[in-house]
C-alpha cells in the first residue's frame, strides 16, 4: 500500500462559514444532506454504527429484506456502498464548492434509522477547516472519511459478515466517484473541482488501484472500478454503469450510482 502523503497546514473555519457550506452542499441532493442541530430523541450516534456489532448486524438483515435477497454478503457490500456514499457526498460538495473540509469526527455525527433512502445525518456542531484547494484537501480529507469512518466501518462490516476487503474499498471508492460524477453532473461550474479532487483521492491509501475516473468529454467524468459490489446478484439487480464486468461502450455516463441503501 502507498504511504499517503503529508498533509497541508490548514486553518480552522469559523462556524457560520461550516453552517453555509452544509446548507448550500445539502441542495445537490439526498446524498449531500448534511443536518446540523443536537440529537433528538431516535437519533443514534453514528460511534454506534461503528461499535455495535448485533446493531450493525440487524442492519444487514433489514437491507436484505428490502433488497429481497437471502445473501448477507451481497446486503453488507451494498449498505456499506449506501454509507460510504453518504459520507463522502457532503465533503466532496462543500471542498469543491467552498474549500472547506468539513470534520465529521464520529462522536458529534448522529445518524436516524430511516427505512429506506440515503441515511439522515446530522452534525451536532459542526467544524470545518480552510483548505487551499481541492488537490491540497485529499490528504487530510482521506484521513478525516477513511481513516476515520471507513476503516472502522469496514472492519465492523468484516466481523459480522464474510466479505473480501478489496470488495469494501471498492464500493468506497464507487461512492466517491459517484459523489464526483453526481456534483459534477448537477453543478456544472464545480465539475473540474470536484474531478480533480476524485482522482487525488483515488491515488492514496487504501482507494489506489480500485479504479479509474475518466473524462472522455470535459465536465462529465466516468469511473471504471476493479472489484464488484455484488449488485448483480439482487432479483432484477443487473450491473452498475461503474461495473468492471460491462463492456466499455455499455458504460453509463453517470459513473455507477451515487448510493443504493
Amino acid at each position: 500500500m502507498s504511504p499517503v502523503r503529508r498533509a497541508p497546514v490548514i486553518a480552522p473555519a469559523a462556524p457560520e462559514a461550516v453552517s453555509a457550506a452544509m446548507a448550500e452542499v445539502s441542495s445537490a441532493g439526498g446524498y449531500f444532506e448534511l443536518d446540523e442541530g443536537e440529537a433528538e430523541p431516535g437519533w443514534r450516534p453514528l460511534t454506534d454504527l461503528l461499535t455495535d456489532r448485533a446493531l450493525l448486524e440487524r442492519r444487514v438483515a433489514e437491507v436484505a429484506v428490502r433488497l429481497g435477497t437471502d445473501q448477507p454478503r451481497v446486503a453488507a457490500s451494498i449498505q456499506f456502498q449506501g454509507l460510504a456514499a453518504r459520507l463522502w457526498s457532503p465533503v466532496v460538495g462543500a471542498v469543491a464548492a467552498h474549500d472547506l473540509l468539513l470534520d465529521l469526527a464520529p462522536d458529534r455525527l448522529h445518524w436516524y434509522p430511516a427505512p429506506a433512502g440515503p441515511l439522515p445525518l446530522r452534525a451536532v456542531r459542526p467544524a470545518g477547516r480552510r483548505v487551499p484547494g481541492p488537490v491540497e484537501a485529499a490528504v487530510p480529507m482521506y484521513r478525516g472519511v477513511v481513516t476515520g469512518l471507513l476503516e472502522p466501518l469496514a472492519l465492523a462490516v468484516r466481523e459480522v459478515v464474510g466479505i473480501a476487503p478489496g470488495l469494501l474499498w471498492g464500493n468506497a471508492a464507487s461512492a466517491l466517484a459517484g459523489a464526483v460524477c453526481v456534483l459534477a453532473g448537477r453543478r456544472p461550474d464545480l465539475a473540474t473541482r470536484a474531478v480533480a479532487l476524485g482522482r487525488e483521492l483515488l491515488g492514496t491509501g487504501l482507494l489506489r488501484d480500485t479504479g479509474e475516473l475518466d473524462e472522455p468529454v470535459p465536465g462529465r467524468p466516468v469511473f471504471t472500478r476493479r472489484s464488484c459490489c455484488l449488485y448483480y446478484r439482487l432479483p432484477g439487480g443487473g450491473k452498475c454503469g461503474d461495473c468492471v464486468l460491462l463492456a466499455g461502450r455499455a458504460r453509463s455516463r453517470t459513473g455507477g450510482r451515487e448510493g443504493r441503501a
